[in-house]
């Protein structure tokens, strides 16, 4: 693929996938009464205001850490409560604030359990992803990615490019669907539908539902992420990511021996970030392959765990948190049997513009550390620069073959 990844606000808006799972938005009586935990309540609690957190909040602790392991967090009985109004001092859900925050400012990593999503259509996404990579080569490319696409569709192992060198996977790509000229010339690169496979036969249904599910979830975590960094819950909502110009990623990698040698690199997806808000990552059980780098350089396995996600947050969270969060490098190794994984995106509004709130500009010195950057035109250009770096290397690679 192509990822590389003022204080007013509208009502809450539904979620991301709203075309595929509307939800209504609050009603006014819900609104007046809404009293979601504040930071001050974090703050007021014994069992948080010691926390590391606290420190890196108010400057005592530099960012990041020499992490040795990916953070777990249960959000079982935030999941239940983060939409309440009337949860505002519950202890459970302040608990899981502060790991958010925790796990946000040390390791930009972390893994969720208790996330609510059906362990069977979890199960199913990968293997409907299985079984198309398993089809011929005629069959994958029927749904292949071009321009004409918006860039949706198939992309080939070895077209994906990461800092100039081709990745060792092959992939389908999925966007919010856009009609032509909803965002006018920023976003005519990216109007277009998914291209959806034949086979299997349940693939589209299957996706769809799981894209609705990722975006509430998604939506949830950003809440208590938006509390963390002493916010209101809603700070992600509205003009913000409201609604999200969400990506979904399907990614097969090869064991190597099955790539030809002249297109042989020894990476499946090389050291980057992602760009947007949260990732979460559905991975095959049993192969580790993922690996995030803490402060020291080390890079530290992020191993499937059953039952859960691993999450990340994105180049655009730090941004909004003006570097209070950090997104954190990570690449992915090749291993000795296939993989499959599944990311999922939760990204901002495709026109949001993305600037450090003030909120978080008060704990980092009272300026900002980024300028402005309109999210659909990082995301526009880079899909477009990464598919003309992928026409140069493959005839780079056509002129190897024939020297």
């Amino acid at each position: 693929m192509i990822r590389v990844s003022d204080e007013g606000r509208q009502p809450q808006s539904p979620v991301a996938c709203e075309s595929l799972c509307p939800r209504p938005p609050p009603s006014a009586a819900t609104r007046e009464q809404k009293r979601l935990p504040s930071r001050q309540g974090l703050e007021s609690s014994s069992s948080i205001s010691s926390s590391p957190a606290q420190a890196f909040a108010i400057g005592l602790l530099p960012m990041g850490s020499d992490f040795q392991a990916i953070p777990i967090i249960d959000i079982s009985a935030f999941l239940e409560k983060i939409d309440d109004p009337r949860m505002g001092d519950d202890k459970e859900l302040l608990e899981v604030i502060r790991q958010l925050d925790d796990a946000c400012k040390e390791a930009g990593f972390f893994y969720v359990k208790g996330h609510g999503i059906p362990d069977s259509l979890v199960k199913e996404v990968k293997d409907a992803t299985s079984k198309f990579f398993n089809l011929p080569y005629e069959e994958k490319v029927k749904i292949k990615m071009t321009p004409a696409s918006g860039y949706r569709g198939y992309q080939e192992v070895a077209e994906n490019v990461t800092l100039g060198k081709p990745d060792m996977h092959e992939a389908i790509d999925c966007y919010r669907e856009m009609e032509a000229g909803k965002y006018g010339a920023l976003g005519q690169p990216l109007e277009g539908s998914n291209l959806w496979p034949d086979y299997p036969s349940n693939f589209k249904v299957v996706m769809e539902e799981y894209i609705c599910l990722l975006g509430d979830l998604s939506r949830k975590i950003m809440r208590g992420i938006a509390l963390a960094l002493g916010g209101p819950p809603d700070a992600f909502e509205g003009d913000r990511a409201g609604d999200s110009f969400w990506v979904m990623r399907l990614i097969g990698y090869p064991v190597l021996s099955d790539i030809p040698e002249m297109q042989r690199t020894d990476t499946g997806c090389g050291a980057h970030t992602d760009y947007g808000l949260l990732t979460l990552v559905n991975q095959d059980d049993e192969i580790s392959a993922l690996q995030v780098r803490n402060r020291s350089g080390e890079w530290i396995s992020a191993p499937p765990i059953p039952g859960t996600f691993v999450c990340n947050i994105g180049d655009m969270l730090k941004i909004w948190s003006n570097g209070l969060y950090e997104s954190t490098l990570h690449r992915v190794i090749n291993s000795p049997k296939y993989r499959v994984s599944v990311a999922f995106f939760y990204e901002p509004n495709f026109d949001a513009a993305v600037e450090p709130f003030d909120f978080c500009m008060q704990k980092t010195g009272g300026t900002p550390k980024f300028g402005k950057a309109v999210y659909g035109e990082h995301l526009a250009g880079k899909a477009e620069n990464l598919h003309s770096a992928v026409r140069i290397d493959l005839v780079d690679l056509e002129r190897c073959k024939s020297a």
